[in-house]
């Protein structure tokens, strides 16, 4: 299994699902999340299981902060239909914390939606 394309096709949905949230675009992250109650989602300060909480949460929650910058983005392939993708991340005037970002993509009927994601922040110790 040659698995460079299906890192590259879903590397483009995350740049893509990025770039909808810096432009708080919550019609196109809500559309790459599977819709389904089996959908998990772990945020900074908030738990949510199932679609309709993550929709619940986006439509009020408060947008990222202009110049978030990413670094150490990987994307891996586990299989034809599983891949990880995982970044960190800082924002200008936040010294000192670096945020964590970890999605579990699966390809699905519809197409490829995040079944799983994570999102925390830690003190910054110079990665």
């Amino acid at each position: 299994m040659s698995v460079a394309p299906i890192e590259a096709e879903v590397r483009a949905l995350f740049e893509a699902y990025e770039d909808a949230l810096m432009r708080n675009d919550v019609a196109a992250m809500d559309a790459v999340f599977w819709d389904s109650p089996e959908v998990v989602r772990y945020g900074v300060g908030e738990i949510h299981y199932g679609i309709d909480a993550v929709k619940a949460w986006r439509a009020t929650a408060t947008p990222v902060p202009p110049g978030r910058a990413r670094e150490q983005t990987r994307v891996t392939a586990l299989t034809e239909t599983c891949v990880l993708v995982s970044t960190l991340f800082r924002y200008p005037g936040v010294p000192g914390q670096i945020g964590r970002q970890s999605q579990t993509w699966a390809k699905l009927p519809e197409g490829w939606r995040i079944v799983h994601a994570h999102v925390s922040s830690i003190p910054d110790s110079g990665l």
